[in-house]
């Protein structure tokens, strides 16, 4: 009887989950609110920005509510797991080391990560170029654990919750670089006031091991069937003109890379 008793619990809570994978009516998602041109947040308080067209389009395709929850970037994986949100797109890179605690859906968009400096300052991306020098990075990021893990002896990093603390810092001269993804150093600075004193420099940067495969959306290991419904929306945004429009609106080339 016991037997009989388990086997029923097991089934119900399948049955359950089964039923689960087909009623996502409302997809809620999490996004930093801080990296232009992916999300920011404007005067009156609204998310706005590449991350956030891209999860109203994904949720139209889907055919689901969308509710868009802005969170600071060093509780946004945390925040997921805690259930703020189902899910989180927030140029977030695919990296083995995330993907040991949530999943990800295949890539929505790969951009190349650079360095950034007034005009007329070399690099040197090397120990010994990267010496005594100041480098800013947002926090948590894998800007902050490529840098970590290649320079750490050698490199002075100075670490902040927001890219654009990031970039005061550099506009004053408290840090000799900052190391981001090139459309964010574009968007945040190069493109705005006084950005013509600032340009690239050194090499584009996008090794795998640290970088992973570009930007996924993140989901807890649980939700497989989410994980799917997204991957479908993705391949169907990309197939009927949806995600070319919403790509041009914030960049000229097609920032889903090859």
């Amino acid at each position: 009887m016991k037997k009989l008793l388990v086997a029923g619990a097991i089934m119900a809570a399948l049955t359950a989950g089964a039923v689960q994978a087909k009623e996502w009516k409302t997809v809620r998602f999490g996004i930093e609110g801080a990296y232009p041109p992916f999300s920011w947040t404007d005067e009156s308080g609204e998310l706005q920005g590449f991350d956030v067209d891209m999860a109203n389009a994904l949720c139209e395709q889907m055919e689901v509510k969308c509710q868009l929850v802005a969170q600071d970037w060093d509780g946004i994986i945390p925040a997921l797991l805690a259930r703020k949100y189902d899910a989180i797109i927030a140029a977030m890179s695919i990296t083995e080391e995330r993907k040991r605690t949530v999943d990800f859906t295949g890539k929505y968009a790969l951009v190349p990560n650079k360095f950034v400096a007034k005009k007329g300052t070399e690099l040197d991306l090397s120990e010994a170029g990267l010496k005594g020098k100041r480098v800013g990075v947002q926090i948590a990021t894998t800007h902050d654990k490529y840098l970590t893990d290649n320079f750490g002896k050698d490199v002075n990093l100075v670490r902040y919750g927001t890219a654009d603390e990031a970039y005061l810092d550099l506009k004053s001269g408290r840090v000799d670089y900052v190391f981001l993804d090139a459309t964010a150093i574009e968007e945040g600075l190069l493109n705005k006031d006084g950005g013509d004193q600032f340009e690239f420099v050194g090499p584009s940067v996008t090794d795998e091991k640290w970088f992973g495969e570009g930007f996924g959306i993140a989901v807890r290991k649980q939700d497989q069937d989410l994980k799917n419904k997204l991957n479908k929306a993705i391949e169907a945004l990309r197939d009927n003109g949806k995600y070319e429009a919403v790509n041009s609106k914030y960049f000229e080339y097609d920032v889903y890379g090859g």
